[in-house]
């Protein structure tokens, strides 16, 4: 030891700077060293390999419902409001619209969970909002896809649900607002028959009390309301028999009516004949794991023995020098 504390004689050891070819050297001299934390590392990576959840993950990629899909609730949608009525382009994606949004709320709730799913809806297109990509990760490759089928399933049943029940409520309403149409059409052919029995009884008291029997006018055409009783006392009984027998007079919007109404009544759509999606691609069998993935947690472990036998190898040396320099 010189008068400094300090040991430079020894070789390799230079206290201004670290010789990387010392370093070197000296994780060469322990490469058995380094060698054994690698070995270490790549057990545990191999145990790590062997116990570690599986993830795969199932996709599948879906676009707007076919025109046959949609046929039946169009048809009724055109029936219901005519001209007014939704196009099938519009209904086509207000259908994969509310797909989207359903399925979005599933994979919400998935996540929320104690043991959250991943399951997840984006679009499959860069730039493009359709068609969609939706995707299931579980624990075996087969787990995923049927998973994902399930679940794709169950958004298609519950988008079916939602949109017949949004069409009950206005197959209802519709139904409502006929048959006040058709009350108001009866009401007013009512009172019509009403006024005009009410004008020909009192053409027949002014006739009687006129004494009045034969027709005075020589054309009926000539007669108004209030000439009436000059049709004389007897045809006017045959008028008033007549009226009370005729049946209502209702136009011919009323008839339109009530075949609109007898139409919405037989409409019927079941939940099986309504599909808010189409395939373009159904879930598939994935054929790679997502994790974990062998070669990179080999090549992680390789690195990482490696790293912390050099720094132990180095760290040895370090304290060996220090000891001999006290």
């Amino acid at each position: 030891m010189n008068q400094n504390g300090n040991n430079s004689s020894l070789p390799g050891y230079n206290t201004q700077q670290v010789n990387l070819a010392d370093l070197i050297g000296q994780i060469w001299k322990g490469k058995k060293t380094v060698a054994i934390f690698i070995v270490g590392f790549v057990i545990l990576a191999i145990a790590y390999i062997f116990v570690a959840k599986e993830k795969w993950t199932s996709s599948a990629i879906v676009n707007r419902p076919d025109v046959g899909q949609i046929n039946n609730y169009s048809n009724a949608m055109n029936i219901l409001y005519g001209n007014a009525a939704p196009s099938l382009v519009n209904i086509q994606q207000d259908f994969i619209d509310r797909f989207n949004a359903t399925f979005s709320a599933l994979a919400e709730t998935l996540d929320n969970q104690d043991e959250p799913e991943k399951l997840t809806i984006e679009s499959a297109v860069k730039g493009q909002s359709l068609p969609l990509k939706v995707s299931y990760t579980g624990q075996t490759a087969e787990i995923a896809q049927r998973k994902l089928s399930e679940f794709i399933q169950q958004t298609d049943d519950e988008v079916a649900k939602e949109l017949r029940a949004d069409l009950t409520m206005n197959i209802r309403a519709k139904t409502d607002e006929l048959s006040k149409a058709i009350v108001r059409q009866e009401t007013i052919a009512k009172e019509q028959k009403s006024q005009k029995m009410a004008q020909i009884n009192q053409a027949l008291t002014v006739a009687s009390q006129s004494n009045i029997k034969e027709p005075k006018a020589q054309q009926v055409d000539q007669v108004s309301q209030d000439t009436m009783f000059m049709l004389g006392s007897d045809a006017l009984n045959s008028m008033m028999k007549n009226e009370a027998s005729r049946p209502l007079a209702f136009s011919d919007e009323y008839y339109s009516l009530r075949q609109n109404l007898l139409a919405i009544s037989t409409l019927f759509i079941d939940k099986a004949e309504i599909h808010a999606y189409r395939y373009i691609m159904k879930p598939n069998l994935p054929i790679r794991r997502d994790s974990p993935k062998k070669s990179i947690v080999l090549a992680i472990a390789l690195f990482l023995g490696a790293m912390v036998g050099s720094g132990w190898v180095l760290a040895r040396n370090a304290t060996k020098v220090y000891s001999r320099n006290i």
